[in-house]
């Protein structure tokens, strides 16, 4: 059985760039890796709901918390066959945001904390109830909200597929989260958690907020579980 490691982070933090250089360098040490982001906009429906509400469509549906969490959690619920097949087939998963970041930006809009109800919500709903896989690692890539917002303007500007969405461009919730994830962190929250500094600059070969060496230890880490 492979090994779920799990990227969280606020939008913009670098989770994309640092799950594809872990990839190439779980694999550089012989490691058989896959990967999966969520939520998995044009693969499930309730992913796509959640896409369209947060650019305006289906009326009230993205103020509600709960509403736009079950949504969320829904399209893990349907992917969850396919975390479990591909856990039953390689070293390591790694997954692009999870059950964490649901429970983060939930209790950010509610002004939650760590022990709040919408937590607590969230955990049951998703690992108990829908029967997820629990992570064996999360890595919280952390950086500063302004530096996240910069970044998150640039890849919307140069895709535009990556519209900067409701939640995205609220830089109070974003600040929030961003709180909310150290909390999770801090508290080893599902599993352990490793924090990682998101903030030095990427460079146009796409080299991530880990130098090399760092990226390579940290796979080893991965692998190995250590």
């Amino acid at each position: 059985m492979g090994r779920l490691v799990v990227v969280e982070g606020l939008d913009g933090a670098g989770k994309r760039t640092l799950t594809e250089s872990l990839t190439a360098a779980l694999r550089a040490q012989g490691a058989t890796v896959t990967t999966l982001a969520f939520p998995r906009y044009g693969r499930d429906v309730h992913a796509d709901l959640v896409r369209e509400a947060l650019h305006g469509a289906h009326g009230d549906l993205a103020d509600s918390v709960y509403g736009m969490a079950l949504l969320y959690a829904l399209d893990r619920r349907d992917a969850a066959d396919e975390i479990r097949l591909a856990l039953s087939s390689h070293d390591v998963v790694l997954l692009d945001r999870y059950v964490a970041s649901n429970a983060a930006y939930q209790a950010a809009r509610l002004g939650e904390g760590v022990d709040g109800p919408v937590v607590r919500w969230v955990r049951d709903l998703e690992i108990d109830r829908f029967g997820l896989p629990v992570p064996d690692r999360q890595l919280l890539l952390r950086v500063p909200v302004d530096l996240a917002a910069r970044r998150a303007r640039t890849r919307a500007e140069q895709d535009t597929s990556r519209k900067i969405d409701a939640f995205e461009s609220d830089d109070t919730l974003q600040a929030r989260c961003s709180r909310m994830y150290d909390a999770l962190a801090e508290r080893g929250w599902l599993s352990q958690w490793h924090v990682l500094d998101g903030t030095r600059e990427r460079s146009r070969q796409g080299a991530d907020a880990e130098q090399p060496e760092d990226v390579a230890a940290l796979a080893t880490s991965l692998y190995l579980g250590k």
